[in-house]
């Protein structure tokens, strides 16, 4: 049984998003259309320890994608959170 994956960026992440170049923002924007279109795109991500217990992310690059996991039904929704550069994703 597999179960179908939808992406969705909230407005803080596509805040994010903006203030990146449009290269960088090009190339994350692909990545997590491939993640969405993979059967298991949580192979690719990690889940975070506390205290950010129950969020997973993504490594593209230098950035991180920060997410988390709501389930409706055959559809898991991730939820991304914040995308930023290593160095300050986590402050």
């Amino acid at each position: 049984m597999s179960f179908k994956y939808r992406i969705v960026i909230t407005e803080h992440a596509k805040n994010d998003l903006h203030s990146l170049e449009k290269d960088i923002a090009s190339r994350i924007i692909k990545k997590l259309r491939y993640f969405e279109s993979n059967e298991n795109p949580l192979k690719y991500a990690e889940p975070l320890k506390a205290p950010f217990q129950g969020k997973y992310r993504f490594r593209i690059g230098e950035y991180r994608v920060i997410f988390i996991l709501e389930p409706y039904g055959r559809i898991t929704i991730l939820f991304v959170l914040n995308i930023r550069h290593r160095r300050d994703v986590y402050k």
